[in-house]
């Protein structure tokens, strides 16, 4: 999981080297008692609100019979503005400098669900939990793949493990995948100027939503100059495409979108960012979107907490409508070796933006964000020898599919003999990364490769079709460490024909287009 995952990013890269409600519809109705609309915090709001704290920024989300209307008004009497607006979910994005901003909105329960921040202090450069940094490619091991290729192969395909591990290898001599379909990564933007990119990529479904209002200007999707190559790196693994240069995307007929939601200078994920890149890819057509972060600064929110709680709404809202819109949903589990299944966890990484605050949840309770959402397809991570790899998080019931996402202690017999993923980088090059966040895009290019074989399908459908052709895939009896030490795998646990390491199985491109 940008954080990228919990390298998921931060990206849930490692690099190396609840029921929400599912339409308003079905939001908590208004209570006889309640007071009028648009009036229950006259009284609270009477004096000028104050406009001395920190501006920051926050999610409104409407009850079913409250309007963007009622809701601007609202927020200007308590000292905010609204920044944008989704009438299709209820959901307001606004920016107050008013320290009681939230607490003033909420007592207007006849017009808001939820309100909260999204952030807890003014934005500020963290550490991210990607191990390592991005390994290059070395023209050395570069030319040890081209040698070895094959006829049909591209240059340096001998290098991914990770296609011949789900059989995307033989799936490309049946079906690449339609140009009908497009994956679009929400992540931290796409090189789209790669020229193992370009020719599959989308602009017109591209943007770039930081701050919560998607911008299609051009270039607009691209990395920061100083920015993460995390998003570039996901999208050559979903569709790049075959075309006798560099790697091979496990859909690579297919096209990508970037969809950039990472503030400038970090691989931070804020509500507003993502809530906007859901909606986007919602209204522009787009089939799968690919998750590979958890939404900051919150590694799990809580739904007791009154600010996490308007989060998690928010985003549920959003990702439920692209889900009703045919998008399928595709999550990184996340890379803290934690179990999600667990009764209770240690955060020791909340809030992000600010010194953190340890504090030990009930992931039932306190949600990863997007992967733990209804709908989501949730991801763990795999190596070459096919063991889940050390880094990534599990759980039974709550991870639906495993797929490759490198391992450094799982040494596949390649050429180079990396354990890690091979994909593009900004700048026209290639390098190694591993993670649940390149887990992730191993699923949603199977997706991909599904909807392009069963274009009417339904997100649900395609989801049902990725655990159905998984294959299989028991609790081992041992897994690496962090250390690279063999251990018992004692937390697999395994029923209803899933296991928490890998779900229902590693997914299967091969089945995907027969």
């Amino acid at each position: 999981m940008a954080h990228l995952g919990s390298g998921r990013r931060r990206a849930l890269a490692v690099p190396v080297g609840l029921a929400l409600t599912a339409s308003l519809a079905f939001l908590p109705s208004v209570a006889a008692s309640a007071a009028p609309l648009g009036n229950t915090a006259d009284s609270a709001t009477a004096s000028k609100p104050d406009t001395t704290g920190p501006k920051l920024s926050y999610v409104a989300n409407l009850t079913t019979y409250g309007t963007v209307k009622q809701a601007k008004k609202a927020v200007e009497r308590a000292g905010g503005t609204v920044v944008t607006s989704y009438e299709q979910i209820g959901v307001v994005v606004a920016h107050s400098q008013n320290p009681e901003f939230a607490k003033q909105l909420r007592t207007q329960r006849g017009l808001f669900v939820s309100v909260g921040a999204t952030r807890t202090a003014p934005l500020q450069t963290v550490q991210t939990t990607e191990e390592g940094t991005t390994q290059q490619l070395s023209a050395a091991d570069a030319a040890k793949a081209t040698a070895q290729a094959q006829e049909g192969q591209e240059p340096l395909e001998p290098n991914q493990w990770d296609l011949r591990t789900i059989k995307a290898d033989q799936a490309h001599k049946i079906n690449d995948g339609s140009r009908n379909v497009t994956v679009g990564v929400i992540d931290t933007g796409i090189d789209d100027t790669h020229p193992d990119l370009a020719a599959n990529f989308s602009k017109e479904q591209s943007a770039n939503c930081v701050g919560g209002v998607a911008d299609t200007t051009e270039g607009a999707w691209r990395p920061y100059a100083d920015g993460s190559d995390h998003g570039t790196h996901v999208a050559g693994t979903i569709a790049a495409p075959r075309n006798g240069e560099g790697v091979s995307g496990v859909a690579p007929g297919v096209k990508v979108a970037a969809i950039k939601v990472s503030e400038p200078g970090t691989s931070l994920f804020f509500t507003e960012a993502v809530v906007c890149g859901f909606m986007f890819a919602a209204e522009k057509g787009i089939e799968v979107t690919n998750n590979s972060y958890y939404v900051d600064p919150w590694l799990f929110n809580c739904k007791t907490d009154d600010d996490q709680k308007a989060l998690v709404e928010a985003i549920g809202r959003a990702s439920k409508y692209a889900e009703r819109k045919g998008v399928l949903n595709v999550a990184s589990a996340g890379n803290s070796n934690q179990d999600l299944a667990a009764d209770s966890l240690t955060d020791n990484t909340s809030p992000d933006d600010a010194t953190p605050v340890p504090r030990t949840i009930d992931p039932k309770v306190c949600l990863d964000l997007p992967t733990q959402l209804p709908g989501v397809v949730t991801v763990s991570a795999t190596g070459d020898k096919g063991f889940r790899s050390y880094y990534s998080s599990y759980g039974l019931g709550v991870v639906d599919v495993a797929a490759p996402g490198g391992d450094k202690w799982q040494i596949p017999a390649t050429p180079d003999a990396n354990g890690r993923v091979l994909s593009t980088i900004p700048g026209g090059g290639y390098g190694y990364k591993q993670g649940t966040s390149m887990a992730a895009p191993h699923v949603a290019g199977v997706a991909a490769l599904l909807k392009s074989a069963h274009p009417e399908a339904t997100p649900s459908q395609i989801q049902a079709m990725l655990k159905g052709q998984a294959t299989k895939t028991a609790c081992p009896e041992q897994i690496y460490d962090r250390t690279g030490t063999l251990i018992n795998a004692t937390t697999c646990a395994s029923k209803w024909g899933q296991t928490g390491y890998y779900g229902y199985g590693v997914v299967d491109a091969l089945k995907a287009v027969q």
